[in-house]
């Protein structure tokens, strides 16, 4: 018997072995290996957002390995046209976003914004927490509507960069209040990292984020939630929304997954077929579950659709922050 006629056989009776291992991924993977953007430092939601496809792709054996780039600034618009230039047409390449960015992109006036590249598809909605220091003099929401009322430039407030997801709620809930958004003292941070370091040292007196940015600080008693911005109450979260405090703000921050542009139809859809067997897997249940993400799964031209409604609704409120 020849070597390699004795390898078939040997492959062959190991196939049956193989099969009855649990969690063992014996197909082959959809792509060997994607190359995961992240237009944001280390530490941040989109940094865990993509650490999370990566974690649920290799469990499920749908992708061989992941190569990360990390480009932090400016809500995404320094990272957004490096990989628009450098990895066109390159059919492996995703890049994490979100609306944070679509605001980064009318703040910034940028040449290039989330319409130059390829909607693929929209994962997750996370409604945003906001925070105060542990011992900060503000006990309760009550306390901290109270100080904005007197004078929003004396209460800084952290978040993530100017223009983005947390500045845009810190204005909806000033102009609510009856002020002017453009008052607020807003504090940009390009990761969720140094701004969880400013709030937890009171450097600043507020913050505004993701829930699961804060949820560690929060549980570890170092930062105080006093409310959230979604229409309902986080799951398994004791904390109440701001509709329910009086405050008429309701408003998520979603996050997904872009192509680079100049790929085919092909390519944009085999990355769209990655994401939604991605979608699928326990392992990608799992995390939703584990980081109070509501999973508001959307794909394709459907996905493209709600960006482009997204973008046009994203204007009005950056106008009234005087970015726009």
């Amino acid at each position: 018997m020849n070597r390699n006629r004795r390898r078939l056989i040997t492959a062959a009776g190991l196939a049956p072995v193989a099969a009855a291992l649990p969690g063992m991924a014996w197909a082959q993977p959809l792509f060997e290996s994607i190359l995961m953007f992240v237009p944001a430092a280390p530490g941040g939601g989109w940094d865990g957002t993509a650490r999370a496809v990566e974690q649920a792709c290799k469990a499920a054996g749908l992708v061989g390995s992941f190569q990360f780039e990390n480009v932090g600034g400016a809500a995404g618009m320094v990272g957004l046209p490096r990989f628009v230039s450098q990895r066109k047409g390159q059919g492996n390449a995703m890049m994490v976003g979100g609306s944070v960015m679509v605001g980064g992109g009318i703040a910034n006036k940028s040449p290039v914004t989330i319409k130059d590249v390829v909607p693929l598809a929209r994962l997750t909605e996370e409604a945003g927490v906001i925070v105060v220091p542990a011992n900060s003099p503000y006990k309760s929401w009550n306390d901290l509507a109270a100080a904005f009322k007197a004078d929003p430039r004396a209460v800084s407030v952290a978040g993530g960069s100017s223009g983005g997801t947390d500045h845009q709620l810190l204005g909806m809930i000033l102009k609510t209040l009856g002020k002017d958004p453009r008052q607020g003292a807003y504090v940009a941070f390009a990761g969720g990292g140094p701004a969880n370091a400013a709030i937890i040292g009171g450097q600043v007196s507020a913050g505004i984020s993701g829930y699961s940015e804060f949820a560690e600080q929060i549980q570890a008693g170092r930062m105080r939630a006093l409310a959230v911005s979604g229409s309902k109450r986080i799951p398994g979260v004791d904390v109440p929304t701001l509709q329910e405090l009086g405050v008429d703000v309701a408003t998520a921050n979603w996050r997904a997954l872009f192509g680079a542009p100049g790929i085919s139809a092909q390519q944009r859809a085999a990355l769209i077929e990655l994401l939604t067997r991605m979608h699928d897997t326990p392992a990608w249940k799992q995390l939703l579950e584990q980081r109070k993400w509501t999973d508001t799964f959307l794909a394709g031209d459907a996905f493209a659709e709600f960006l482009a409604k997204d973008i046009a609704a994203t204007e009005t409120v950056m106008k009234d922050l005087g970015l726009a």
